[in-house]
């Protein structure tokens, strides 16, 4: 029975809890709920730490030049025909969306968006599905004070306005061509001047910055004389 005591000593009475076995197993007690919690911080902080090194949250670098074309995956021959004609470059998807992105940062997209509105205004099957689509290209691109308004001169704005209550497939024709031209004109030749632009001709990745030789603050001349400290090592 006294062995069995010794073993558990919260079934002896008698016992003295000043007893070294028995402040030994009552520290040990205390001290592994705290050894057990350690890990489980440690891995909440390598998950913050992987979390924080995503890439979402290091964005901020929307509308700046060099991220015109990051999630386009172009040739440089590809990219070379864009520069044939503006037509070219709005018939491919990657043109269409690179050029979009530039715009963006000349805060003229609404001259792409609406385009590309008229675009799909014309592929409309029914004539009932012409009228919804027409209100909505003209409050958000043609009436005043619309929230895009794009730039048309006073005789094609007007002439538009009047066909917008019976609406048919060439009622924006006119406002389409007079917007295309403006971005032909203006805004393409600009884009083809572009950092990002041509970047992709020349094959680089715009997402990644090109690497610059750091200015040289020393010259050979500055350490002659000097012995190297081999105790570093």
């Amino acid at each position: 029975m006294e062995t069995s005591f010794l073993f558990f000593p919260q079934l002896n009475i008698s016992a003295s809890k000043d007893k070294s076995y028995y402040k030994i197993t009552k520290s040990t007690i205390k001290e592994e709920p705290h050894k057990a919690s350690k890990p489980g911080a440690k891995q909440k902080r390598n998950r913050l730490s992987l979390l924080l090194q995503k890439p979402e949250f290091h964005e901020g670098d929307h509308g700046k030049p060099g991220n015109l074309t990051k999630a386009a995956s172009v040739s440089p021959e590809e990219a070379v025909k864009w520069g044939e004609s503006f037509d070219k470059l709005l018939s491919e998807k990657a043109g269409l969306d690179a050029f979009t992105k530039f715009l963006k940062t000349e805060f003229s997209e609404e001259n792409i968006e609406f385009w590309v509105a008229c675009e799909d205004y014309k592929k409309s099957k029914t004539a009932h599905e012409l009228l919804p689509k027409a209100k909505a290209i003209y409050e958000t691109f043609i009436q005043k004070d619309a929230p895009k308004e794009v730039n048309l001169d006073f005789q094609t704005k007007e002439v538009t306005s009047q066909n917008i209550g019976q609406p048919i497939i060439t009622t924006f024709d006119a406002a389409q061509n007079t917007v295309y031209r403006l971005m032909e004109q203006d805004s393409y030749p600009r884009f083809l001047r572009s950092d990002s632009y041509l970047n992709l001709v020349k094959g680089r990745n715009p997402s990644r910055p090109t690497l610059r030789r750091r200015s040289r603050s020393f010259t050979v001349n500055d350490f002659q004389g000097v012995r190297p400290d081999f105790t570093v090592w």
